[in-house]
């Protein structure tokens, strides 16, 4: 069995992007969403200003590590003139494209009066967007739409927070004929209790991806401690046929903060993928560091599932 230390291997040139690097003011650009877009990578940041407010901007880049061609202004800006529930901001984007509708479907955070929710918009091109609004009620964030269908619906992986507590934050999928009204749902994938690493609060990362074995999760669990959260990286897979079935899941973390850009920023020792690419069998993640850069790591899809497959079965 392969090292888990051994999957993921950081760019020597991390981090790729900072606010830095942005063509206009802002504090943080972090979390970004990540697809291959017109023979470049294209990253959908969250970039938070300096009222504490976050918006969307696109990042694109030849080669995926360099050489970056940022929008000169905001991509996507909340609207709560029209989308109430974007009032303190949009965040955390996670890009599927939808075969079957010709577009990119792009799942985000809204922060509402109420807390965090699940909100989809659709677009073409990147320069325009058609939301669809609010789909989850607050509290719940962390989703991700599957490209395809699944008996006639398509399906979101999320994390719903109950409002009166409960034994934990878990990740939840939920069934649509039409993506605006959701229903069927259920916990796939339980937080575990205790010591755990990934105990009391999990929730996806990128996407899910499609591989001959399963449906490939790649998610973010929470352990509170004394100096605050810590954000580390787990796996899972999911049946391709039925993907609330979950197939094997790992015990250790994969993935976790260790590099000083990792530890030290506005929200220290967080790592947190919204987006990865695969790319002739190599999987490159995007994700933030510390709520403050961008940063990069590939590993072989290869490796991945030969260590996922080995992992125990289920729960």
């Amino acid at each position: 069995m392969l090292n888990k230390n051994e999957i993921f291997h950081r760019s020597e040139k991390n981090p790729i992007l900072t606010a830095a690097d942005w063509p206009y003011s802002c504090n943080t650009v972090f979390n970004p969403g990540a697809i291959k877009f017109e023979d470049h990578t294209l990253l959908l940041a969250r970039v938070e200003d300096h009222r504490g407010f976050s918006h969307l901007t696109v990042a694109r880049s030849r080669n995926g590590v360099d050489g970056w061609e940022i929008d000169t202004s905001p991509t996507l800006m909340p609207d709560p003139a029209n989308y109430p529930e974007e009032i303190w901001g949009i965040e955390d984007p996670r890009i599927t494209y939808i075969e079957e509708l010709n577009q990119w479907a792009v799942a985000y955070t809204a922060y509402s009066e109420g807390g965090p929710l699940v909100s989809i918009a659709t677009t073409r091109d990147f320069h325009t967007f058609e939301r669809i609004g609010a789909v989850m009620p607050p509290e719940d964030k962390d989703a991700a739409l599957f490209p395809v269908k699944f008996n006639g619906r398509w399906a979101m992986i999320h994390r719903p927070v109950s409002s009166f507590g409960g034994d934990g934050a878990h990740i939840s999928i939920s069934f649509s004929y039409d993506l605006k009204h959701w229903g069927d749902h259920k916990i796939v994938i339980h937080a575990r209790k205790g010591g755990w690493w990934d105990a009391k609060k999990i929730g996806i990362s990128p996407p899910p991806l499609h591989t001959p074995e399963g449906w490939l999760i790649l998610y973010h669990g929470v352990r509170t401690t004394v100096a605050g959260g810590i954000y580390r990286l787990g796996l899972a897979l999911l049946d391709l046929e039925d993907p609330s079935k979950i197939l094997h899941r790992s015990d250790n973390w994969i993935f976790g903060p260790k590099e000083w850009y990792e530890r030290q920023g506005d929200v220290s020792d967080v790592v947190f993928p919204c987006g990865w690419i695969e790319e002739n069998g190599e999987i490159r993640m995007y994700y933030g560091c510390a709520d403050t850069s961008i940063a990069l790591a590939t590993a072989k899809l290869s490796d991945i599932l030969e260590y996922l497959t080995q992992c125990p079965a289920g729960e």
